[in-house]
């Protein structure tokens, strides 16, 4: 998904097991949040009301939560019928490891960098920066907001191709921001910063678009819509 909150093994499950784990984990309720949802969503809050994120990509967030409830309820809605039950399942070792990884390069670090250039007066380097972590952060909530029992697996994968395809092009941005921002005469800080800066971006753009083009489009998108058409089938 995000990586930071990645789908767990491609199998598919037995359902009459899926089923009980369904009922049994408060996870899959309507309206429950884990504490890293409620980080991403405060951490998202924050860098907005700072200032920080411009209200285009503000308007990409309340677009994408508008457009998941009618996609849910026009094109995907849920079934009845136990096949559309949660899909995804316990997560192996190398997904873990994944996972950490992306929170790392994708969250961790960036914010660390935005924070270094509030004490460096470095704002070109934080105006590039944010947008990034701002929609990843958002991107994170949603997921939390997605794998519920009101939307279909469809949507579940909707959330983070939707959200990884917009923060390519911010990367970029944020890619070409650190690039041109010495050629521009607007950069007074020091190298090993710039450098910081500019590694942190290729990263980024390197890790998002494996996990897009590599991951969510030629894998876990047709396995979710194979899952959910099946539940067709066993409805019918």
């Amino acid at each position: 998904m995000s990586g930071v909150d990645v789908p767990p093994p491609l199998h598919e499950p037995d359902h009459h097991t899926t089923i009980s784990k369904h009922q049994q984990n408060p996870r899959n309720r309507p309206g429950f949040f884990t504490f890293r949802h409620l980080t991403a969503l405060a951490t998202a809050t924050l860098l907005f009301v700072s200032g920080m994120v411009n209200l285009g990509d503000l308007a990409f967030v309340l677009f994408a939560f508008i457009y998941m409830h009618f996609m849910s309820k026009f094109a995907f809605p849920t079934l009845s019928s136990p096949m559309e039950r949660p899909y995804f399942g316990q997560k192996n070792k190398v997904q873990i490891l994944y996972i950490l990884v992306t929170a790392v390069i994708g969250l961790f670090l960036p914010i660390a960098y935005i924070l270094e250039g509030i004490f460096d007066s470095d704002k070109e380097g934080i105006k590039a920066a944010a947008p990034h972590v701002f929609l990843l952060a958002s991107q994170v909530f949603m997921e939390g907001v997605a794998f519920s029992d009101r939307f279909s697996t469809p949507i579940r994968i909707f959330i983070p191709v939707l959200y990884n395809s917009r923060r390519i092009f911010t990367i970029v941005e944020w890619l070409r921001a650190e690039i041109w921002k010495v050629d521009e005469g607007g950069y007074s800080g020091n190298t090993r910063r710039l450098y910081i800066g500019r590694g942190l971006a290729m990263a980024n753009l390197a890790l998002w678009c494996f996990n897009l083009f590599g991951l969510l489009l030629p894998v876990y998108l047709p396995k979710a819509f194979k899952h959910y058409y099946s539940g067709y089938k066993v409805r019918d």
